[in-house]
């Protein structure tokens, strides 16, 4: 038809090289794009680790309000509590828990103590403190001692339930510690029936009963076999036992 052109006719070749210049250019920007999004995470991995670590460890957010004591009564939670000077102010994540525990543990009622912290801002003090196994009469007053014969209470009055360990003049430390181990493993009713532990050396142990009775109990050692043969001796009527060679024991009238 007259007044008509015909487009222009595209080569199989242009349509080719067009065809591989798009696929080449949308590489490069696929490239690009995987370039600049692994620096955008970078980026942003660091500025929340920064965040994390200025809200932990900078931060008044999560600061040491208090300290919350479990596994202590009353006073001696109070006691506690003054003892482990926990840093109120600092960061909670910052705050030098194994001083905490040091300084807890070295109050005599304390056995041991376990500090954690407790999100978000308390630190949390776990007390196993020393269980009584006898007194020691000292200034008017006693003292009670645990199985590992460290003084740890005192007592204005004597407590009922609790033998008395009478300490000679020549006896050291180590024979309270003898002393206590033996306490720690009379059984309830034989405990009930002790007026005193008399010790001179950790060797020389006797027992006093309340009826007068006089218990030769020798050193610590095999005390729980002693404690079985005592509980049978005590049937006899006697006024001393000697229960120091558990497998010979001795009865005077």
């Amino acid at each position: 038809m007259l007044g008509r052109t015909a487009p222009p006719q595209v080569s199989p070749d242009e349509d080719t090289v067009r065809l591989v210049r798009g696929r080449f250019a949308r590489r490069q920007w696929t490239r690009r794009w995987l370039a600049w999004r692994r620096l955008l995470l970078v980026v942003l991995a660091v500025a929340l680790a920064a965040g994390l670590v200025w809200l932990f460890y900078f931060s008044s957010v999560l600061a040491v309000a208090g300290a919350t004591v479990s596994g202590a009564p009353g006073a001696d939670a109070l006691q506690v509590r003054r003892a482990a000077q926990v840093p109120v102010g600092t960061p909670l994540a910052a705050a030098d828990l194994g001083a905490v525990t040091a300084r807890v543990e070295r109050l005599p009622i304390v056995k041991s103590a376990d500090v954690s912290r407790s999100w978000p801002d308390r630190v949390r003090i776990d007390v196993t403190e020393r269980t009584p196994v006898a007194l020691v009469a000292r200034g008017g007053a006693y003292s009670a001692v645990d199985e590992h014969g460290v003084l740890f209470r005192r007592y204005a009055r004597r407590p009922a339930g609790l033998p008395v360990v009478r300490m000679g003049p020549r006896a050291q430390s180590d024979a309270l510690a003898e002393a206590a181990q033996v306490a720690s493993v009379l059984p309830e009713d034989i405990v009930a029936k002790v007026a005193h532990l008399n010790v001179r050396t950790v060797d020389s142990i006797t027992l006093h009963l309340h009826n007068g009775r006089e218990i030769l109990w020798g050193s610590a050692d095999s005390s729980a076999d002693k404690a079985r043969v005592l509980a049978v001796l005590l049937r006899q009527r006697a006024a001393f036992y000697d229960v120091s060679v558990p497998d010979q024991p001795v009865i005077r009238p």
